[in-house]
């Protein structure tokens, strides 16, 4: 992983146009080949960031970042207090709570409880960014991003977000539709998921474990 510390401005060119005004940030580009450009407030997500495939080309005070669909993250530099880069080895993934692991195992075995006539493609379907917990197709045959939470929260929605982002890209899997599952899912997470298209469903463990009847259900 490479980290620099720079004063520059950003500039998106794609599906629509973004500015990031000059400003000191943190600039960090993956091994897998993403740029992200961080602030040093907004928490956890970038203010801009170009997903893999892409790649980075250098010139002296210019970083242009382009997709194979023509988008561009247009980074000029003006001053550079720190260029680093670090190997991090191979990680090891998020390890799920055991109800977490447990809710994905039942779905996966019963996912007809999302919906009749579904059929599961893989658990822990890979992506450049990471596994999706389930990836489904529903009746009528299209791709569900199926992302399984104890606790539904907006970083859950982000992180299914991201996930449909990348899916949508490959044109074996597009349109991918995306359902958020979890035991409990906040009001913001429920509205923040729903405006961007993704359903969400709240699961009852026990029931799902068949300790209520011997049927699977969602309520």
């Amino acid at each position: 992983m490479r980290l620099v510390i720079a004063r520059c401005q950003v500039d998106y060119v794609g599906r629509l146009t973004a500015h990031l005004p000059m400003a000191m940030r943190l600039l960090m580009v993956k091994a897998d080949g993403s740029v992200l450009v961080h602030s040093d407030g907004g928490s956890y997500k970038p203010l801009n960031w170009m997903s893999p495939p892409c790649w980075l080309t250098e010139e002296e005070g210019l970083w242009t970042v382009q997709n194979k669909g023509g988008e561009k993250l247009i980074i000029t530099i003006e001053e550079v207090q720190h260029d680093s880069k670090h190997e991090l080895g191979i990680d090891p993934g998020l390890i799920k709570d055991g109800v977490e692991a447990h809710l994905q195992e039942l779905l996966a075995e019963h996912v007809t409880t999302l919906g009749d006539g579904w059929t599961l493609v893989r658990r822990e379907y890979p992506t450049a960014i990471g596994p999706v917990d389930l990836m489904c197709r529903d009746a009528g045959g299209v791709s569900v991003a199926v992302e399984i939470k104890r606790r539904g929260e907006i970083d859950g929605v982000e992180q299914l977000t991201r996930y449909l982002e990348l899916l949508n890209r490959d044109p074996l899997l597009a349109p991918v539709k995306g359902v958020f599952a979890a035991q409990q899912i906040k009001p913001q997470a429920r509205t923040l998921a729903e405006d961007r298209g993704i359903r969400c469903v709240v699961l009852d463990y026990d029931a799902l474990r068949g300790m209520e009847s011997d049927e699977f259900r969602l309520f």
